[in-house]
């Protein structure tokens, strides 16, 4: 698989035996996956110096953290790219309330956002079944990192998402512990320090 110029959180880049995990990023299950959005960085090994088993080292995989002086974001820091329906967009949950949760929109496709949208997840658009079943505080947290679709519109405020599709959801999630956790399951994610599992409405990895 090719690499990646831009990635997002979750994003997965390539796997541990070819490259080394770097800034910006984390292994799990043999596999070097982002855990921000930015430039993806190849670093070649250094060849400058004396190793005892130079054929082993590998080049290292790095996510550079985008500010407003990073020339991808200035590209786009002139004008955002707007959501619009059908848009694949990337966010961090930032409030819970019973029957919907507020997101912070970060990314729309493949462009990082210079200004944050705000979007909404109600509860009957969380996943497809039982939605009658659904309960917010067992599918995301504040905090989380999701990716969803617009849905539409919404008010003046907000744009609607869903996250009712198996690659929708949480996919990156932050244990109460403080750890960063790993998905198990379609509704779990799993703190590999302490061993708790968390419920969230998971996002299945590409």
């Amino acid at each position: 698989m090719s690499l990646p110029t831009l990635a997002h959180p979750g994003q997965l880049l390539g796997p541990s035996a070819k490259y080394a995990s770097g800034p910006g990023t984390y292994l799990s299950s043999s596999s070097i996956y982002a855990s921000l959005a930015g430039p993806v960085n190849l670093t070649s090994p250094d060849t400058t110096k004396s190793s005892p088993a130079p054929s082993k080292t590998k080049p290292a995989l790095s996510v550079l953290r985008l500010s407003s002086t990073s020339p991808v974001f200035s590209s786009t820091s002139n004008s955002n790219t707007l959501p619009t329906v059908h848009s694949i967009v990337l966010g961090r949950i930032t409030r819970l309330q019973s029957r919907q949760v507020t997101v912070a929109i970060l990314v729309v496709g493949e462009d990082v956002c210079a200004d944050h949208f705000q979007g909404v997840i109600r509860k009957e658009d969380v996943r497809v079944t039982e939605k009658d079943k659904v309960k917010i505080e067992e599918s995301f947290r504040v905090g989380d990192c999701v990716r969803g679709v617009v849905i539409s519109l919404g008010d003046q405020s907000s744009y609607y998402l869903s996250t009712a599709k198996n690659e929708l959801g949480v996919i990156m999630a932050t244990s109460e512990s403080g750890n960063a956790m790993h998905p198990v399951s379609w509704k779990e994610f799993r703190d590999p320090v302490t061993g708790e599992r968390e419920l969230r409405k998971v996002a299945k990895p590409f």
